[in-house]
């Protein structure tokens, strides 16, 4: 009777935007932290090809970042990208530097050699592969879960697997929350834009789930949930949270030489913080998922489907959708905007 109620229930999953604080020296000049997505009925085929999930699997954190051999995006499955092992049980309790460089370098040789995600494609970022691994070593992360339905999942997946997986990296105008909003559009259409108030134009992390956590206001039905994955102790100092561009030079050493060289500017700066850039995200306590309890991302969507639905994997997830996925893709994709880039 169980397995009867759990198939008939709305062919629901989850997804999260997950807004990684920053950390170290690059986090302490640049504040703004880093956004990935993470979609629990997408899985990584490989690094590079999605495929829908098979029963049992917790899906994929796929990201943009800059020095990886070249490539736009990245998708890896949820535990090794937080933890760079394969297995929850492997999840260490404290670590040192030099245990994460061997988790790290163990998965790296055993996933990344072949496909050169290892190497830095001619940028000037090195070792951009060690941000798609053990990102919990690094910092602390917020996930906010969201509903996403199959169609547009599938969606999705032959969008990215159909368009040329090259990177055209910018700080500035391609960053790692420009390739979070863009996704971002494909499954809520029109609502994620650049924003001048109060980021100046730049597409920020903090700014991307803002704008994620003022649609959930109106639209109740995507159920957004809050959850903290806290970051390991033991191989660092702890991340801080993430800032918008106004109150990073609002709030940071950038203030005084900004007043030095012009109180006015700095004057405008610090307006546009007080009124528009100071907004909090993250509620009071939110629920701490640790590696051993990952499937609460997912308890009551995608996790239980895949318990119900044993071995039926949706049709056309392994070639790219079906006619349905199609027609939605050519009907509101945000994804356009990617492909764009590469004509």
């Amino acid at each position: 009777m169980a397995f009867v109620a759990i198939s008939h229930a709305p062919c629901y999953a989850q997804a999260a935007i997950l807004m990684e604080q920053p950390y170290g020296f690059y986090g302490a000049i640049n504040p703004t932290g880093h956004n990935a997505v993470y979609l629990a009925r997408v899985c990584a085929e490989t690094p590079v090809k999605l495929r829908r999930c098979r029963p049992g699997e917790l899906g994929s954190v796929i990201s943009r970042y800059e020095g990886v051999d070249g490539y736009d995006w990245v998708a890896i499955p949820l535990i090794p990208y937080l933890y760079s092992v394969e297995d929850a049980s492997q999840v260490p309790d404290h670590v040192s530097h030099q245990l994460v460089t061997q988790l790290r370098n163990h998965y790296r040789e055993a996933h990344f050699d072949r496909l050169g995600l290892d190497l830095s494609g001619g940028s000037y970022v090195r070792d951009g592969w060690t941000q798609l691994i053990g990102a919990a070593y690094e910092r602390r992360i917020y996930a906010f879960r969201f509903q996403t339905t199959p169609k547009q999942d599938d969606a999705l997946i032959a969008e990215l697997n159909s368009l040329p997986n090259r990177s055209h990296f910018h700080m500035l105008f391609r960053n790692c929350a420009d390739f979070a909003r863009v996704v971002l559009n494909n499954y809520f259409p029109h609502t994620f834009h650049r924003s001048v108030f109060p980021d100046a134009g730049v597409t920020t992390p903090k700014q991307i789930t803002y704008k994620l956590v003022r649609y959930a206001h109106k639209h109740a039905e995507i159920e957004l949930t809050v959850f903290e994955i806290p970051q390991v102790p033991g191989n660092g100092s702890r991340s801080h949270s993430n800032k918008d561009i106004a109150e990073s030079f609002a709030t940071t050493a950038y203030a005084v030489p900004l007043t030095l060289l012009n109180p006015y500017v700095f004057g405008g700066v610090f307006v546009d913080y007080i009124v528009r850039g100071r907004y909090h995200l993250v509620p009071r306590h939110p629920e701490v998922v640790e590696a051993g309890d990952l499937f609460a991302l997912t308890e009551s969507g995608a996790a239980k489907e895949n318990l119900a639905n044993a071995g039926a994997q949706a049709p056309g997830a392994a070639s790219g959708g079906s006619a349905d996925t199609q027609s939605y893709v050519g009907a509101n994709s945000g994804l356009r905007e990617i492909k764009a880039t590469h004509e």
